[in-house]
């Protein structure tokens, strides 16, 4: 499969992404973000990919949150893609961008309105002195937009990452790895061959 990698990476991760949503029981769109706070200290968890073209990857957050913070000073990201059932990977690295209002605004009105009303409410990140408080927040929220749609909250919105760099890891036997990376170069890409 890896002796002839297509010239352009986001062929090869569609083709991937499309088998993990067939294979994958839960999520297969999830993703590790990784950024780096003020002291340098990498920090990394869990989000959901919601759209992805050659401009780059999308995700969306609380921008006040932990990790929004982070990207906002320094907006650089590694993304790691890890398909278990499918024993393959894909790793990520790039600059990222605020995605446009009209995005978000989009992304958000597609949401579940209790999800809508869960980025009212959560002050993402910070303590939370009980669930009981935050169980009150959501319900005042609630009270708040009863009638009508919710609209966005000004502090949530979405990152796109534009891959400067996209490897491919593929299970192999007796821990030979087949493993391509592509770098991008102006307008294209220079793919290399790793050892595993």
């Amino acid at each position: 499969m890896f002796d002839s990698p297509p010239a352009d990476p986001l062929t090869l991760f569609a083709d991937w992404f499309d088998e993990a949503r067939s294979a994958e029981p839960n999520d297969p769109n999830a993703m590790v973000v990784a950024s780096v706070g003020e002291d340098g200290m990498p920090s990394a968890r869990m989000v959901l990919l919601k759209d992805y073209d050659p401009q780059g990857f999308v995700f969306y957050t609380n921008y006040e949150s932990r990790k929004g913070r982070q990207i906002q000073a320094h907006p650089q990201v590694a993304l790691l893609f890890h398909w278990k059932s499918l024993r393959r990977q894909v790793r990520i690295e790039g600059a990222v961008s605020e995605v446009t209002p009209a995005e978000a605004d989009a992304y958000f009105a597609s949401r579940p309105r209790q999800s809508q009303i869960g980025a009212w409410a959560s002050e993402q990140s910070r303590p939370l002195e009980s669930r009981f408080a935050l169980e009150k927040r959501v319900a005042a929220m609630a009270a708040r937009y009863a009638i009508g749609g919710v609209p966005r909250p000004p502090h949530w919105s979405g990152f796109r990452v534009a891959p400067r760099l996209i490897e491919f890891w593929k299970d192999g036997a007796f821990r030979l790895h087949d493993r391509f990376v592509y770098h991008r170069e102006g307008e294209g890409w220079r793919i290399e061959r790793l050892y595993p």
